[in-house]
């Protein structure tokens, strides 16, 4: 093709090519930030879990997953944490802490928040292993999300809360008391923070 544009005299065509290539791979970027946030230190041995895979019957999507940029809430591991007022509770990988929802369904693993609710519940996605500490393996799962991961904690779908930015944080506690912070059992924290 190069060749050609020469050949006609259009190393100028070959120039726009080349550079709409470039333009091309620049925005191809899948935009995923990590953050700043610290990582919380585990309580006890980190473990690999390769979470159960639910019914994707039972798990009909019905809106993307994500935050107000698009991205959803991506963690590699679990972990137990005290939490003042709150007891032991899960968290993420950066120390941010997941929460479920009283409207989401645990047996078997359906979700409900869709659409705005994902602005501000971000759905907790998974890789195929997830690293756990303080948290039994056998309790974790996950629930198809529009061709993603969702984990789930003794089958209840897994959120973190957009109010929280930094590790420790449960802003989220009884929102519209339908949102919870999860325990390391599955159970939904009734203590408010």
């Amino acid at each position: 093709m190069v060749a050609a544009a020469e050949r006609t005299g259009g190393p100028s065509l070959a120039l726009g090519l080349a550079s709409a290539l470039l333009l091309g791979a620049c925005g191809s970027s899948n935009g995923t930030g990590t953050g700043n946030a610290a990582p919380a230190a585990p309580a006890a041995p980190v473990t690999s879990a390769t979470p159960a895979a639910s019914d994707p019957a039972a798990s009909t999507p019905t809106a993307a997953a994500g935050n107000a940029g698009g991205q959803p809430a991506t963690t590699a591991a679990v972990l137990t944490r005290a939490a003042q007022g709150l007891g032991s509770i899960v968290t993420d990988d950066k120390g941010l802490t997941l929460y479920r929802y009283d409207k989401d369904q645990p047996n078997p693993s359906k979700w409900t928040c869709s659409g705005a609710c994902t602005k501000t519940w971000l759905p907790v996605i998974v890789p195929e292993s997830v690293q756990t500490s303080g948290v039994q393996k056998s309790l974790l799962g996950t629930v198809h999300r529009n061709g993603e991961t969702q984990l789930t904690l003794a089958g209840w779908p897994l959120y973190r809360y957009v109010g929280d930015t930094a590790a420790g944080q449960t802003n989220g506690q009884g929102k519209d008391q339908e949102w919870y912070a999860v325990t390391p059992s599955g159970q939904k924290s009734t203590a408010t923070g």
